[in-house]
């Protein structure tokens, strides 16, 4: 009988991991003018149903959809502009976080290719479009 293989959940140590991943990402989201304007003001509602969602996506518990539903990720980014510029970014920025966690092999380069996919698959838009959530930073602008 042979052992059943680990997840990837299980590979990295579990949810301590994925919380630092999370961390570690939106640390440079923060301070990335291409992406930083697609956020919210505050960070923490998206790095908490990202850090659901990856525990989840890789092994974890369920805890993503018994919160939330199903993922839809595509829906879910549908309202902001995503070209090949802010995929760049965002790819570099989780491959970055991934480093600084310390995330090892075979888990990494597991990881990195769901990540350069998922990336991938969530570009709507040439270079150069209009964000179309800009409204909500204007709007904020013009009540101060």
């Amino acid at each position: 009988m042979t052992e059943p293989e680990q997840s990837v959940y299980e590979m990295v140590g579990g949810d301590a991991t994925f919380k630092k991943l999370v961390d570690a990402f939106y640390r440079r989201v923060e301070a990335d003018e291409v992406l930083r304007p697609m956020f919210p003001e505050s960070l923490e509602e998206g790095k908490y149903w990202q850090y659901l969602f990856l525990a989840q996506f890789f092994g974890g518990p369920a805890q993503y959809i018994a919160e939330r539903g199903h993922p839809r990720l595509r829906m879910r980014h549908q309202p902001f502009v995503i070209d090949q510029e802010g995929r760049n970014h965002w790819f570099t920025h989780m491959c970055e976080a991934i480093d600084e966690v310390g995330i090892q092999e075979p888990a990494r380069s597991i990881m990195r290719d769901y990540f350069e996919r998922g990336s991938t698959f969530m570009i709507n838009a040439e270079s150069g479009s209009t964000n179309l959530m800009q409204w909500q930073n204007r709007s904020k602008d013009q009540s101060s």
